[in-house]
């Protein structure tokens, strides 16, 4: 038996290897037990090797009998889907990887609870973990064919400034906690945010905006390099449209 191994049958107390990973009490006590059986290496690192010592089959005899779930989760289940697309693309790695890194796995946590503020990091890191079970996080044109050269910028209204949004072309989102409200593309996103916050040329996200105003709406920027054509621009546009079904791209 590994020191890994034997760190998770000391402490896993009957929960799965996910629990034990995105559960901050839990995943301290398996650190722990990883120390006192010598194994010095980063907390990322004994989290990674946890993980594939699950896909492995070599934790089988380690039975979960104890079921995680939380009531509730559709309040909060958006926010952690767009928290772990958004770190995927920016540091262009796997949303294990994220919640194995605590820094990482901090920085999520912080992105899922501006947007849907008052849950537990627990909470939004299963959340995760759940849409990734149901397909919900599958990977995106978006992500295959420009993750390594995208920049990518995150704001809630309140504390959005144009000035930070650079003349280059890429893509945008516009989000509320709940739903994915509208994405566009434009080949100048400072110039294309202006007018549209100033008055959107989508009606039913100008009628949106003037109901409910900007207070819960959060901005996403996908700054794309300066060879990218505009059909491959238009062709992610859509498929995010797509993918996240932003409902005022859809006729509904």
């Amino acid at each position: 038996m590994t020191d890994i191994e034997q760190a998770y049958a000391a402490c896993y107390d009957g929960y799965s290897v996910d629990r034990i990973i995105v559960d901050p009490e839990l995943n301290r006590r398996f650190i722990d037990e990883c120390r006192q059986h010598g194994s010095n290496e980063p907390v990322a690192e004994l989290n990674r090797k946890l993980f594939n010592l699950r896909k492995r089959g070599l934790l089988s005899q380690h039975k979960a009998t104890r079921r995680t779930s939380f009531r509730g989760e559709d309040a909060y289940r958006f926010a952690a889907e767009i928290a772990a697309r958004f770190m995927e693309r920016q540091h262009a790695t796997s949303l294990d990887s994220i919640l194995c890194d605590p820094a990482l796995a901090s920085q999520f946590d912080e992105m899922a609870n501006r947007i849907a503020p008052g849950y537990s990091p627990l909470q939004y890191r299963f959340a995760a973990l759940n849409l990734r079970k149901v397909r919900k996080l599958r990977p995106e044109l978006v992500a295959r064919v420009a993750a390594q050269a995208i920049a990518i910028h995150s704001w809630p209204m309140r504390d959005f400034d144009l000035e930070n949004v650079p003349n280059e072309q890429g893509l945008y989102l516009l989000y509320d906690a709940n739903e994915l409200l509208y994405v566009g593309e434009s080949d100048n996103l400072r110039s294309r945010l202006k007018k549209h916050l100033d008055h959107s040329d989508n009606k039913g996200f100008a009628r949106w905006l003037w109901d409910t105003g900007p207070d819960g709406l959060n901005i996403e920027v996908h700054v794309l390099p300066g060879d990218t054509s505009a059909r491959v621009r238009k062709a992610l546009e859509l498929e995010l449209i797509r993918s996240r079904n932003a409902i005022f791209n859809i006729k509904r």
